[in-house]
């Protein structure tokens, strides 16, 4: 059995709140969550898992529903503004894609 990744309380917030707003889109658009889940091609414990933010929900899944709800694209808009980012892309501080590799030295 897996574990559940250890969140933060502060993002534990962030994924009941995103539950909610999706569980209101769903009844905004009087869909029942059989009707969602049917059409997501998931499982309706998996719509409830999602709109009680439960973290262990694959993001795909997320992504399904919100393309049933008509509201895909507002994933795509995640890290759109990036305002620390931009700012230290204007410092001319570079990242690297990747974290550097783990020395064996000791």
């Amino acid at each position: 059995m897996k574990t559940a990744p250890a969140i933060l309380p502060k993002n534990l917030k962030i994924l009941n709140v995103l539950g909610e707003q999706i569980q209101l889109a769903r009844l905004r658009r009087k869909f029942s969550a059989e009707q969602v889940a049917e059409r997501a091609g998931i499982s309706r414990k998996t719509v409830y898992n999602i709109e009680q933010g439960i973290p262990t929900v694959a993001i795909g899944s997320y992504l399904q529903v919100l393309f049933v709800l008509g509201l895909e694209k507002d994933l795509s808009m995640v890290a759109a503004t990036d305002p620390l980012g931009r700012k230290l892309q204007d410092a001319g501080i570079t990242t690297a894609k990747r974290a550097p590799k783990k020395s064996n030295k000791l």
